[in-house]
C-alpha cells in the first residue's frame, strides 16, 4: 500500500487509504451514490436522499408539535420515561455487562494487535489531544452536573437505609443501604457514582467507536454507522437496512446531545444566578441554548482541528486546574486516600450493581442505572464516530486500554475530588447547605465553602458552557457525516442545519417538559439502539478476525 495517507476532515476524498497490510472488504458502493446534490440559493447540499430527508423532517415535525403543544406533551413524555426505565431496565443492565466483557476480551485476545489504518499506520493526534477530545466529547457536561450532586444524592439515600411499604422498597439507596453509618454510605455512594461513570459507559463507546474505525480505515468502507453490519447484512446494508440503522443513530444522537444540552442550560442558568443574580426559569435556559449554540455554530464552521481540538484542549485544561483547585484546597488527604478506597468499594460492589435481575433497589437500578445507560447509548453514535475518527493509528489493545480505562480512571478521581468534598462538608463540617441545594446549584455551593468561590464558580461555568460547545459542534459533525450518507467533506450548511435543530430540539424539550423530557427522549432513542449495539459487537468480532495482525 502507498504510505501517504488523505487528511480526514479537509480532503476530497471520504475512505483514507490504509497504511501496510488490510484485509478490505470488496464492494462496488461508492461514498455518496445515493446523494443528491443541489444548490439552494448560494448554498450547496450534498444529503443522502433517504437518511437525510427522513430523519431531517421527522425532527422539525418534531420541534413544531413539541413547541405547539408543550402542556399536552409533558405528561407524555414522563410515562415513556417511567414506563421504559420500569419495565426494561433489566435489558439496559445486561446489554451493558455484554458491552465490558466484549472490551476486557478484545485487550487480551490476540485481535488486541490488530491496528487501525494498517499494520504501518501512525497516529493523527498525540496522545494529549487525543484524551482531551475523546473526553470532551465522551463526558464533559454530565461530570460537571452530575460531579457533587449524584455522590451526595447517593451517600444520602445510602445513609437513611432502606424503607418498605406493602412489601415493596420506596427508597432511592443502592443495594441495601447503609443505615446509620457515615463512612459506609460514603463507600457505596461512592461506588454506585463510579458505577455510572466508569467502564460501562466507556465500554458502550468503544465497541462502536472500534467497529467505525476498523471497518472504514481497514476494510475501506464509508465512515457510517451501516458499515459496521457489512459482515452480517453484507450489500444489503447500502439498502433499506442500512439506512434504518443510519436513520436510528441519527436521532439517538440528536435526542441524547440535546439531553446534555438541557443539563448544561440548566446549571449555566443556576451559577448565572448564583453568582450574578441573572434570573432563573426557562427562559434564561432558552436564551443560554440560543446563545451557546450560536458559538457552537462558529465552531462548527472552523472544523475539526480549528475548532473542536482546540476547545477541547482549553476545556481540559481549566478542568484539570478547577480539579487540582479542590484536591488542594479541599480536603487533600481524604481525596486521596478517598480515590484508592472509592475503588476498592467499586469492585467490591460490582457485582451487585451490575446485576439485571432479582433487584430489590428498584428505584435505583430503573431511575438511575437504566437511564443512564440509555443516555450513554444515545450519546454512543456521536461519541462513538468521533473517537473512530480521531483514533487512526492505535492497536486495538492500545485503543481498548485507552478509551475505557483511562478516561474511567479521570471519572473516579473527578468524582472523588467533587463529591467526596461535598460528603466532607455535610459530614465533617456540617456544611447542609451543599446537601440542601438544589441539583444545578449543588457545584457551586459546594465551590462557595472554599477559597476564592467567586473565581472558581465563574470558571466553572465557562467549563460548562465550553463542555456545552464541544459536545453540540462534534455531534453535527458526526450527524451532518451520517446523513450525508459517510461523507466527511460535506457542504458546510448542512452542519449549520444539525447544528441548529440539536439547539431547537433542546428548547422544544425544555418548553415542552424540563428535565424529565429530555430523559424521557434519551431513553426512548436509546432502546432500539441497544439492540444495534449489540449486534454490532458480533460483527466488529467478525470483522477483526480476519484482518492482518501488527
Amino acid at each position: 500500500m502507498p504510505d501517504s495517507k488523505l487528511d480526514p476532515i479537509d480532503s476530497q476524498s471520504d475512505i483514507m487509504t490504509p497504511d501496510g497490510l488490510v484485509n478490505p472488504i470488496d464492494t462496488d458502493y461508492q461514498v455518496g451514490q445515493d446523494n443528491v446534490a443541489l444548490n439552494i440559493g448560494p448554498f450547496g447540499l450534498d444529503i443522502h436522499n433517504r437518511v437525510f430527508l427522513i430523519s431531517g423532517l421527522a425532527i422539525v415535525a418534531f420541534v413544531i408539535l413539541t413547541l405547539a403543544f408543550q402542556n399536552s406533551v409533558a405528561p407524555v413524555f414522563g410515562d415513556m420515561r417511567s414506563w421504559i426505565t420500569t419495565n426494561l431496565d433489566w435489558f439496559f443492565l445486561l446489554s451493558g455487562n455484554i458491552f465490558v466483557l466484549v472490551c476486557l476480551f478484545l485487550i487480551v485476545s490476540p485481535m488486541g494487535k490488530v491496528r487501525i489504518g494498517g499494520t504501518e499506520a501512525k497516529p493523527d493526534y498525540g496522545y494529549l489531544g487525543w484524551f482531551s477530545m475523546l473526553f470532551a466529547a465522551g463526558m464533559g457536561i454530565g461530570l460537571m452536573f452530575y460531579g457533587v450532586s449524584e455522590p451526595l444524592s447517593h451517600f444520602g439515600s445510602s445513609l437513611g437505609g432502606t424503607t418498605v411499604v406493602d412489601g415493596v422498597r420506596t427508597d432511592w439507596a443502592p443495594l441495601g443501604g447503609a443505615a446509620g453509618d457515615a463512612a459506609a454510605a460514603e463507600r457505596l455512594g461512592m461506588a454506585a457514582t463510579i458505577f455510572h461513570w466508569g467502564l460501562h459507559p466507556w465500554a458502550i463507546y468503544a465497541v462502536l467507536a472500534l467497529g467505525l474505525a476498523i471497518f472504514s480505515f481497514n476494510k475501506g468502507l464509508p465512515l457510517t454507522m451501516r458499515s459496521v453490519f457489512y459482515p452480517i447484512l453484507g450489500e444489503r446494508v447500502w439498502g433499506w437496512p442500512g439506512h434504518i440503522i443510519d436513520i436510528l443513530a441519527v436521532f439517538a444522537t440528536l435526542f441524547g446531545l440535546a439531553t446534555s444540552l438541557g443539563l448544561g442550560a440548566s446549571q449555566a442558568g443556576a451559577g448565572l444566578n448564583y453568582l450574578f443574580g441573572v434570573p432563573t426559569g426557562t427562559t434564561t435556559q432558552v436564551l443560554l441554548v440560543i446563545g451557546i449554540t450560536a458559538i457552537a455554530l462558529v465552531s462548527v464552521l472552523a472544523g475539526l482541528d480549528a475548532g473542536v481540538k482546540r476547545l477541547s484542549e482549553i476545556n481540559m485544561t481549566l478542568a484539570a486546574l478547577l480539579l487540582l483547585f479542590v484536591i488542594i484546597v479541599g480536603p487533600t488527604v481524604a481525596i486521596l486516600t478517598g480515590f484508592v478506597a472509592n475503588l476498592a468499594a467499586y469492585v467490591q460492589n460490582l457485582p451487585g450493581l451490575a446485576m439485571p435481575f432479582g433487584r430489590e433497589d428498584a428505584n435505583f437500578s430503573q431511575g438511575w442505572t437504566a437511564f443512564y445507560w440509555a443516555w450513554w447509548i444515545s450519546w454512543s453514535p456521536f461519541v462513538g464516530m468521533f473517537i473512530a475518527r480521531v483514533s487512526r493509528g492505535r492497536t486495538v489493545r492500545e485503543f481498548m486500554v485507552s478509551v475505557l480505562l483511562i478516561p474511567s480512571t479521570a471519572c473516579v478521581l473527578w468524582m472523588t475530588a467533587f463529591g467526596g468534598t461535598a460528603i466532607s462538608q455535610v459530614v465533617n463540617d456540617g456544611y447542609t447547605a451543599v446537601q440542601d441545594a438544589s441539583l444545578p446549584i449543588q457545584l457551586f455551593t459546594m465551590l462557595d465553602a472554599l477559597p476564592m468561590s467567586q473565581i472558581t464558580s465563574f470558571i466553572a461555568i465557562i467549563l460548562v458552557i465550553v463542555f456545552f460547545v464541544t459536545s453540540s459542534d462534534s455531534g453535527s459533525l458526526v450527524i451532518d457525516a451520517i446523513a450525508a450518507g459517510g461523507k466527511v467533506d460535506s457542504p458546510k450548511p448542512q452542519r449549520v442545519f444539525w447544528c441548529t435543530f440539536e439547539g431547537l430540539v433542546a428548547i422544544a424539550l425544555i418548553l415542552g417538559g424540563g428535565l424529565v423530557a429530555l430523559q424521557a427522549m434519551a431513553v426512548s432513542t436509546g432502546l432500539p439502539f441497544t439492540i444495534v449495539l449489540l449486534v454490532a459487537c458480533a460483527s466488529v468480532l467478525k470483522g477483526l478476525a480476519s484482518e492482518p495482525r501488527a
